[in-house]
């Protein structure tokens, strides 16, 4: 193994630069990884703005990425030089109280890959050995690229307690919300509505298993209504981070509804809340951000046994010495619902 590889660096907003490192040596209890495959996340694209995570520039971004196993430090077992594997972005302590409870973000030694940290726009990552997940062989690095952003999916759904029969609305129909409407279809939810001002979108999410859908703001409220007997939707899942949705998904669910937030909005943005009609309807508001531990495995499962219609997300890639490109022409091809980064 050559002592350098290649690191594309964040080093200001809107500006990479490909530098030599060293490989990294993987200390104990860790895994070298290298590199294969990993998809630009909507995150991503906040951090290459300036818009998020800006005090840890300059930095090498990419959390949503899978890869072979290139070495493996002392004391770990249970996995194999060459294995395929795809890897929990979300670092805790392991041992406190959220940690024990699944909730590794609130973990108070949370740190995250590629975005508090170094991440995988790089050919090679020393990361702790049991956050890293073997993946069958047979299964092709595009697609396991996709386990981290379905596994934010898996969970959103696992804190919104959605169930078959739910009448569910998704508010915007990008990468994210396609897979909401996907594993949505998946659950057995019905009917499922959703919204984007892309009508190109929506039509890709009505192929991907949506029941309704449309990019007119002012016909949306009426076609929830239509569809689920006046009443509104179980559950609204807001999956932009506009303030203007979240707003406008307080008036699609049913009383004794509930809210899943989930789209990021700036630290400013506030939403107003009706104490009293919260109180008295019953109704519910629950965030969720991010995959982590069991949310991986569920979405790696489904994700090999073909649950999800991949083909959408992997068309579009880039080298590693062309994201500078990719990140840049990212709004110039909506049609591409994932931009993935071509590693080794």
């Amino acid at each position: 193994m050559t002592n350098l590889m290649k690191a594309a660096v964040l080093v200001e907003p809107g500006r990479f630069v490909i530098e030599d490192r060293p490989v990294p040596v993987p200390g104990r209890g860790e895994a070298l990884i290298r590199i294969s495959r990993v998809g630009i996340c909507g995150t991503d694209i906040h951090i290459f703005k300036g818009h998020y995570a800006a005090e840890s520039l300059p930095m090498v971004p990419g959390h949503e990425f899978t890869g072979t196993v290139a070495e493996l430090g002392p004391d770990v077992a249970g996995l194999e030089i060459g294995a395929k594997v795809v890897v929990d972005m979300n670092i805790g302590c392991g041992t406190c109280y959220w940690c024990r409870r699944n909730e590794i973000l609130n973990c108070p030694e949370m740190r995250q890959m590629g975005i508090t940290m170094d991440g995988a726009f790089t050919e090679y990552m020393a990361v702790p050995a049991r956050l890293v997940i073997p993946a069958p062989a047979e299964i092709a690095d595009e697609v396991l690229a996709l386990t981290e952003p379905l596994a934010c999916v898996v969970r959103a759904a696992r804190k919104a307690r959605i169930r078959f029969g739910q009448s569910v609305v998704v508010l915007g129909a990008g990468p994210i919300g396609n897979l909401h409407v996907q594993l949505l279809r998946t659950i057995g939810a019905a009917p499922i509505v959703v919204f984007d001002i892309s009508q190109d979108r929506v039509n890709m999410a009505l192929e991907a298993g949506a029941d309704f859908g449309t990019s007119d703001p002012a016909e949306l409220e009426a076609l929830v209504r239509r569809v689920t007997a006046g009443r509104g939707a179980d559950v609204v899942i807001e999956s932009v981070g506009r303030p203007a949705l979240y707003q406008a998904a307080m008036g699609l669910m049913r009383r004794g509804g509930h809210l899943a937030t989930f789209g990021l909005t700036g630290p400013e943005a506030t939403l107003p809340v009706n104490i009293l009609d919260t109180i008295l309807q019953e109704n519910s508001i629950k965030g969720s951000v991010a995959g982590m531990g069991e949310d991986m495995h569920d979405a790696l499962t489904l994700l090999v046994h073909g649950r999800i219609r991949t083909g959408r997300f992997t068309g579009a890639a880039y080298p590693l010495s062309e994201i500078q490109a990719a990140f840049d022409t990212l709004g110039e091809r909506p049609g591409d619902l994932k931009t993935q980064i071509v590693v080794g």
